[in-house]
């Protein structure tokens, strides 16, 4: 920050950086649910970007342990601390984590070090990312495999594409330059002190929706369970959705589902930076179980029951004419 020229503007790029690529991951992930991406032919191009997002989400906690400051230390100890939920194994392999008895010089040493390796090979998944992509293809908001009907990359998407670059670096001036310390917590610029415990300890916010599931279990291996399966169930999508139709724009029951969804998710990242106390666990315990009911229960259940609607509209619809496709059937039920 000081002994560099400008290394305030290059800590401060790299801090917000790393929030704003989580913001258009998300964005990305869940624009991808909406619209079906994860469908086959697909399957495996979703599954590259769900175990690119896992290591982002590694690289990050390790870059937030960095400054060691009070967040950073007592954020590296809770999390570290959860592998001690593990029956037999796990006081042993926290100890291990640690280098020590305690989070320490050592664990900063090996989480530097992991925190410059890790990007190198989420570099590595994102190239084999792109080349499924091309043997696949993109996907589109109507979900159709049309090989006829395509659009230039230039100027259509160039543009497209260039506006949204241009809309999202001056996004990403506003934090740098005006508001560069709005995503972090003030707490993190006191020196890491062992010895004094921070009130209420809160991770970086591209976590809260999980440490908001891990604290709505009252169990500490469950709630370290119910987090893993958190992120476990976007692996599992493309294996849970029975429907036969990809985007949920001509899906009429999971769609609206899909928006509470997307609103649960962003009301866990509100509570998981709350207090643990009534009635925010409460409320984390309710979202974190439509969470689960959706993915479960809901997802697959409502595939079905569209899949048999759009069946039974496509008959009603080739009665009176046989060209109509499935996609036009279910397109009159939205």
């Amino acid at each position: 920050m000081r002994d560099v020229p400008n290394g305030y503007l290059l800590r401060y790029v790299h801090a917000n950086g790393a929030s704003m690529f989580f913001l258009i991951v998300y964005i990305h992930m869940f624009r991808g649910l909406y619209y079906g991406s994860y469908a086959s032919p697909r399957q495996h191009l979703w599954l590259s970007g769900c175990l690119i997002f896992v290591i982002m989400m590694a690289t990050g906690f390790m870059g937030y342990v960095l400054p060691w400051g009070q967040m950073s230390l007592w954020g590296a100890t809770v999390i570290t601390n959860l592998f001690s939920a593990l029956p037999k194994i796990g006081t042993g392999l926290v100890q291990w984590i640690w280098g020590g008895f305690a989070v320490d010089n050592p664990t900063l040493n090996r989480i530097f070090s992991l925190h410059f390796i890790l990007p190198v090979v989420i570099a590595a998944l994102a190239v084999i990312h792109i080349a499924l992509l091309h043997v696949s293809g993109s996907n589109n908001p109507v979900g159709s495999d049309s090989k006829s009907d395509k659009a230039n990359f230039y100027p259509y998407f160039y543009i497209k594409d260039l506006f949204a670059l241009m809309l999202f670096i001056y996004i990403f001036s506003i934090f740098v330059l005006l508001f560069p310390n709005y995503l972090g917590h003030p707490d993190n610029y006191i020196e890491g002190n062992a010895l004094v415990t921070p009130p209420h300890i809160v991770p970086e916010w591209y976590f809260l929706p999980y440490y908001a599931i891990l604290r709505s279990i009252p169990d500490k291996l469950g709630g370290v369970v119910a987090m893993a399966l958190s992120l476990g169930c976007f692996f599992l999508v493309p294996f849970l959705d029975m429907s036969k139709i990809r985007s949920m724009y001509f899906k009429p029951i999971q769609r609206p589902n899909f928006w509470i969804l997307f609103g649960a998710f962003i009301l866990l990242g509100w509570i998981g930076q709350k207090v643990v106390e009534t009635p925010f666990v409460e409320i984390g315990r309710a979202l974190t179980t439509y969470y689960f009911l959706y993915f479960f229960f809901l997802f697959p259940l409502f595939g079905e029951i569209e899949n048999n609607l759009a069946i039974q509209q496509m008959g009603n619809i080739e009665k009176k004419n046989p060209s109509q496709n499935l996609v036009e059937g279910v397109g009159l039920l939205y």
